[in-house]
């Protein structure tokens, strides 16, 4: 069975994934793009220049072998989104997913396919049933649990994800939406490792405890 999971998902000093006060103009409310700025310093991102570090490798890491993605609906828009029929969402006219897309919402839409190979879908189920039509979609390959926080939480509480990468940044953005709450305990469930980049970015994994 393909695997489930979370690459270089990156989180604030005090645990915040993304910030407050999310609209059309701030995809990631007050933290701007604090959160995101290893990333666009990397090979991967630039393509032909950049950092070909941990940081790099670790974010080469999140594309491997994915078939299918799976958002919620605070990543794919902003608040308010639905109002719009015609809104298409905050990854402009070809987003870097390539992939099938389930985005999780209350206000399901018809699907959207966009340039590129990404088609977006949307649907109200919970993590197991949304996990199940990205697998099918997948086509074999893994899914992408790809954010924002909320998301990856409950399938983590839910006990669905196969491995995890959470690149700690040395920010603290004081509020927000944090990615740890209620997850007490996760660690006896995965072998954790860390490394430290030269950036100041601390990579830690999570691997689900063989069984």
């Amino acid at each position: 069975m393909s695997l489930a999971r979370v690459h270089a998902f990156a989180i604030s000093l005090d645990g915040f994934g993304t910030g407050a006060g999310q609209s059309k103009d701030l995809h990631f409310g007050h933290a701007g793009d604090r959160l995101h700025q290893w990333r666009f310093a990397t090979q991967s991102w630039q393509q032909t220049s950049g950092s070909r570090g941990i940081d790099n490798l670790f974010a080469l890491e999140a594309g491997a072998e994915i078939g299918a993605e799976i958002m919620g609906a605070g990543k794919w828009g902003h608040p308010g989104w639905e109002d719009d029929p015609d809104w298409k969402g905050a990854w402009g006219a070809n987003p870097p997913f390539h992939t099938p897309v389930f985005v999780l919402t209350h206000h399901p839409r018809p699907s959207i396919e966009m340039e590129g190979g990404t088609t977006f879908h949307f649907l109200d189920a919970s993590p197991a049933e949304a996990l199940e039509q990205a697998r099918k979609a997948a086509d074999g390959d893994d899914v992408r649990i790809g954010g924002g926080p909320t998301v990856i939480r409950d399938f983590l509480a839910a006990g669905l994800v196969d491995y995890m990468s959470v690149a700690i940044v040395p920010i603290l953005l004081g509020r927000g939406v944090r990615l740890w709450d209620g997850l007490e305990g996760l660690e006896k469930t995965y072998d954790i490792e860390s490394v430290a980049s030269p950036s100041g970015i601390v990579h830690v994994t999570f691997t689900r405890t063989a069984t």
